[in-house]
């Protein structure tokens, strides 16, 4: 069986049209080398096809057929920006009561490393240092 390749027929015939054209010399070349041609590179050959008296409404109807089967791209929408943490000095200075009394302190230096990379502390962790501070200071 004999395929017809209706794409690679287009742009042939646009290219004889009007060889000195550069967006149809480009997809011409992208599809000799490629194989294919994106959905959005294939609408504007049809863009291109319509205008041209050269080519035959079959044609321009099999690529839109084409260009129908191919699947839509979205791009996915902005994440939003998640809040910047609010500092909570009450703690920070907690920290550094616990770990000037006790330096080697394991919770206090794992939430002082937290703080320091910019990681938010959980309620529970800031319960937990508040505490520790009490402890160690009534």
């Amino acid at each position: 069986m004999n395929s017809v390749d209706v794409t690679l027929s287009i742009l042939e015939t646009l290219l004889k049209e009007k060889p000195d054209n550069i967006f149809v010399g480009s997809l011409h070349q992208q599809y000799c080398n490629r194989g294919g041609l994106s959905k959005k590179q294939l609408e504007g050959l049809m863009a291109k096809a319509q205008q041209s008296k050269n080519v035959s409404t079959a044609k321009i109807a099999t690529l839109e057929a084409i260009i129908k089967k191919k699947p839509t791209r979205y791009q996915s929408e902005l994440v939003p920006k998640i809040a910047v943490p609010i500092k909570n000095e009450a703690t920070e200075i907690a920290i550094k009561q616990i770990l000037e009394k006790y330096p080697q302190h394991k919770m206090a230096l794992l939430m002082q490393s937290k703080v320091k990379h910019g990681d938010p502390l959980s309620k529970a962790e800031e319960d937990e240092i508040k505490r520790l501070a009490k402890l160690l200071y009534k």
